[in-house]
């Protein structure tokens, strides 16, 4: 009896520690169930497509599905409490932020990997536009020009001369690949130098769970995103007045080659957002078959600038842009001080593996309970979990001894 009390205690303990915590535990872990917890995200139906198999992501990190807020650690829905639900959406997840509070007003699996497609580019803009001249004037090389057959391109020549500002038009207005190659180029030495410099720069923003393989956002092994690193992103591309002037361009002329004897002609801005939607600021489209249709969209009214992000969207019934739009006017609607969370300073999580809180940077401080910032939760939990099981089988035993002791000896003194 007592051998057996002793396995099944001891089994108590080994299944307390072994058994895995969900990596949104944040949300709900220490109330109750966090698969409980999640809210589904309201949801358009959409089109059956043929897309290649999706990447298998990256292992979740609890600490940066926490980075802006534990509200945001969950795969399903998170708003403000008592704001009305938002539009339906194709998108898999979606954000929407203040730019200038940085407050996130809602959003759908915040921190769930997605592939970028061309919102990349806004990435390649955040860490090179501080960098160049625009009045600069550089020659595109076949290097530059290389890039998946059909996919978007400006019409950069080999040997073309062109100003840093046209190619930075040709980028963020016709999502232009080639100039991406040219501007990650120009900025770092090498497209591939470039792209470091992006995932450098991703790192200091606190977009842990963004990976840059190409500087144009066309589909590379192990690249993802998600929609709270691109709402990152965004708001450091939107703080520059120069991109904000780009973004809102309608049309511009590509130069004439006459070296090359080639003509000049006109390129429009691709985001429909500028055109039909009041307040617009800009942003930037993204369409490829694996990542499906991407957005990053933002526009001002009553004195605030809200942005949106948006993964893995279809086009129909509505179009991505549209969706954005419809975001937007949710989160104009809400009040001003609503919040689930907060877009993170850039240079405010040092680590990979930091938690940040709503109110303040926790990159510095221990976590709860004494726990040292960086160790994830599960851990502690596991620990704790432990702990409690291994007292209660010392409290098995203890009992079990005392019982046998008063069986043999009856008029020994009790241990008590």
């Amino acid at each position: 009896m007592r051998a057996r009390v002793l396995a099944a205690a001891v089994a108590a303990v080994l299944l307390t520690v072994a058994l895995p915590v969900p990596a949104h535990a944040g949300v709900a872990g220490r109330a109750g169930s966090a698969r409980a917890a999640v809210v589904p995200c309201p949801k358009l139906p959409t089109p059956k497509v043929t897309r290649p198999p999706r990447p298998a992501p990256p292992a979740a990190v609890p600490e940066q599905q926490t980075v802006g807020g534990e509200s945001l650690a969950t795969p399903g829905l998170t708003v403000p409490p008592g704001t009305p639900a938002p539009p339906p959406v194709t998108a898999t997840s979606w954000l929407v932020a203040d730019l200038d509070t940085g407050a996130v007003l809602g959003g759908c699996g915040p921190h769930a990997y997605a592939t970028p497609a061309s919102v990349q580019k806004l990435l390649l803009a955040a860490t090179m536009l501080p960098k160049l001249n625009p009045k600069q004037v550089v020659t595109a090389t076949r290097a530059d020009l290389d890039i998946e057959p059909g996919s978007s391109a400006v019409g950069l020549l080999d040997g073309g001369r062109y100003s840093v500002e046209t190619a930075w038009l040709g980028l963020l207005l016709q999502s232009g690949n080639d100039a991406a190659n040219l501007l990650a180029r120009l900025g770092a030495g090498s497209s591939a130098a470039g792209v470091r410099e992006m995932n450098a720069e991703a790192r200091r923003l606190g977009a842990w769970q963004t990976r840059a393989v190409t500087p144009s956002g066309l589909d590379g092994p192990g690249q993802f995103t998600s929609a709270y690193d691109l709402a990152l992103i965004a708001r450091v591309c939107f703080a520059d007045p120069t991109f904000r002037r780009y973004a809102l361009t309608e049309r511009t002329q590509i130069p004439a080659q006459p070296a090359l004897r080639k003509p000049g002609f006109q390129i429009q801005n691709e985001n429909q957002l500028i055109y039909r939607y009041p307040g617009a600021l800009g942003g930037k489209t993204g369409f490829t078959d694996l990542a499906r249709h991407t957005y990053v969209g933002a526009a001002q009214r009553g004195g605030r600038r809200l942005v949106v992000t948006l993964l893995g969207a279809e086009a129909r019934p509505v179009r991505g842009w549209e969706q954005g739009a419809r975001l937007l006017d949710w989160g104009f609607s809400l009040p001003r001080d609503a919040s689930v969370g907060r877009l993170v300073e850039p240079g405010e999580v040092t680590t990979p593996r930091t938690s940040v809180s709503p109110s303040a940077p926790v990159a510095a401080a221990p976590g709860p309970a004494g726990r040292p910032a960086g160790t994830p939760h599960w851990l502690g939990t596991a620990v704790i979990g432990g702990a409690a099981a291994l007292v209660g089988v010392l409290a098995v035993l203890f009992a079990v001894g005392r019982r046998r002791t008063r069986r043999r000896v009856r008029r020994r003194v009790a241990w008590d």
